[in-house]
């Protein structure tokens, strides 16, 4: 059992540091809305990933299919993206009023994380055969991997998020434009990503 949550903690790191959608969008929403926003971005995992897992398991008997599947929802992250990446080269300047709109930082990082075909493709290609591994060894075997995956997952991104805030104090005017509008960019180019990795899950390039 110890095994199996050393791997998953070792995934969960390696998955939560890794430069992506939802990574980005911690940086962002962090630095525009402040650490509150960035963590609830980060915890967005907990909301998408149970129904993605499930997913996995039901798409194993039909994989022939699961690529058409994976390139629609990689087309419409890349529409999603590029909509996030105008909106976040065009920042209001950060407001520490009450009375600011809402950020809606949960409901962005979910969808960015549906949308993202990398944990579909984590789930079917890693996830799902080490947990079914684990299940030959021990009922608690695929517990101890998913909690010290998840555990690493949102821990690296939450700490990520709260170092981005206790930097926001210098992230000011032209600073912050500038750092705002790269990570735009950012998002921009991964949406390029996106659209390329749909076009040949789909058999198009």
């Amino acid at each position: 059992m110890i095994d199996f949550l050393t791997i998953g903690a070792a995934l969960g790191l390696s998955a939560g540091l890794a430069p992506g959608p939802l990574l980005t969008l911690v940086i962002s929403e962090t630095l525009q809305h402040g650490v509150k926003s960035g963590v609830k971005v980060a915890l967005a995992p907990v909301i998408t990933d149970l129904p993605i897992i499930l997913l996995t398991f039901f798409t194993l008997a039909k994989l022939s299919n699961f690529h058409d599947v994976l390139g629609v929802f990689s087309l419409a992250g890349g529409l999603f993206l590029l909509f996030m990446g105008y909106d976040t080269m065009h920042p209001k300047r950060p407001q520490l009023n009450t009375h600011a709109r809402k950020p809606r930082s949960l409901a962005k990082g979910v969808l960015a994380n549906a949308l993202n075909p990398h944990p579909y493709l984590f789930w079917f290609s890693v996830g799902a055969p080490t947990m079914v591994k684990a299940m030959k060894t021990s009922s608690m075997a695929p517990l101890a991997f998913i909690c010290g995956f998840y555990i690493l997952l949102l821990g690296s991104k939450v700490l990520l998020a709260i170092v981005v805030g206790k930097s926001t104090s210098f992230l000011e005017e032209n600073v912050y434009l500038f750092t705002a509008r790269l990570l735009g960019l950012a998002l921009c180019a991964l949406a390029v990503a996106l659209f390329r990795d749909g076009l040949k899950l789909l058999g198009w390039i």
